[in-house]
């Protein structure tokens, strides 16, 4: 199924995955390196994708715990520049 980062962990997802990708991919090299565009025209297909996945982490029983450990420990994004500092 060609390029193994396109495969979603979730195998029912991969395919909202690569409309994502593909999409992305498209944005990126056709209008974002070239100075056309800095907003990114694929949030639909990142929506539909992190709908896919959030629904899957449930599934699996993994969303809770993901849940409460960004409730134990939040980044923020003050903490996102210092570690990016150092």
């Amino acid at each position: 199924m060609g390029n193994i980062m396109s495969v979603s962990f979730a195998p029912e997802c991969t395919p909202a995955k690569q409309e994502y990708d593909d999409c992305f991919n498209k944005w990126y090299t056709e209008k974002f390196l070239k100075g056309k565009s800095i907003q990114n025209e694929c949030t639909e297909f990142w929506d539909n994708y992190i709908t896919c996945i959030n629904a899957n982490l449930a599934k699996e029983g993994i969303k809770p715990m993901l849940d409460k450990a960004r409730e134990d420990e939040p980044f923020s994004h003050e903490e996102i520049k210092k570690d990016l500092k150092e």
